[in-house]
């Protein structure tokens, strides 16, 4: 059976993604970095919304394809350089992805949405951006953010989830609240919750 132009993008957006020299290790495997959360956003997607547009499920799998080309040292290490660096690198994506998917077919009507999501554009405003907004939080407080607190003061990462929580929808607070979170974390949850 001949693959649909979805099926397609997934894979070259995961093809791009597994050259990421950076690895992680998950349940005793190896895996490139980005390909790791590239699947780790599409499997929260479908856990947090279940149906969801192909252009959102495509938004979420190309989130940091390609990131590590970019690296956070290439710009001040201050607040501006940190928000340059972060517009960098959404501008970057959507690019990538906009070329694979023009590859496989897809309309420019479609490849603009995904990167208008990519973009994360009208958060609060628009629903899917508002989704991916949440999924990328729900990512982050799931899988990556025990490790973060761990290297970092207490008030640093009550400030973070502070930042977090504003970002995200009344009903990503809900999902979140039921993620597994050791008694530490979901210590330092309830105080920047207060």
């Amino acid at each position: 059976m001949k693959p649909t132009n979805f099926e397609i993008a997934i894979a070259l957006i995961d093809q791009k993604n597994a050259e990421d020299v950076n690895t992680l290790n998950s349940h005793g495997l190896m895996f490139s970095k980005e390909l790791l959360y590239s699947k780790r956003m599409s499997q929260k997607l479908l856990q947090f919304k279940g149906d969801v547009s192909e252009e959102l499920q495509i938004a979420a799998r190309a989130q940091h394809i390609c990131r590590w080309k970019i690296a956070r040292n290439e710009f001040s290490m201050d607040r501006i350089g940190y928000l340059k660096w972060r517009e960098t690198l959404k501008k970057m994506h959507a690019e990538i992805t906009s070329e694979i998917l023009q590859t496989v077919g897809y309309s420019n009507d479609f490849i603009q949405r995904v990167s208008f999501l990519i973009n994360k554009k009208m958060i609060k405003k628009d629903e899917e951006s508002q989704v991916i907004e949440d999924v990328i939080c729900l990512v982050f407080l799931d899988y990556y953010f025990e490790d973060f607190a761990a290297k970092h003061e207490d008030e640093k990462i009550i400030s973070i989830l502070q930042k977090t929580w504003k970002k995200m929808s009344n009903e990503g607070h809900e999902f979140a609240l039921n993620l597994n979170f050791s008694e530490k974390s979901l210590s330092l949850i309830k105080r920047a919750l207060q």
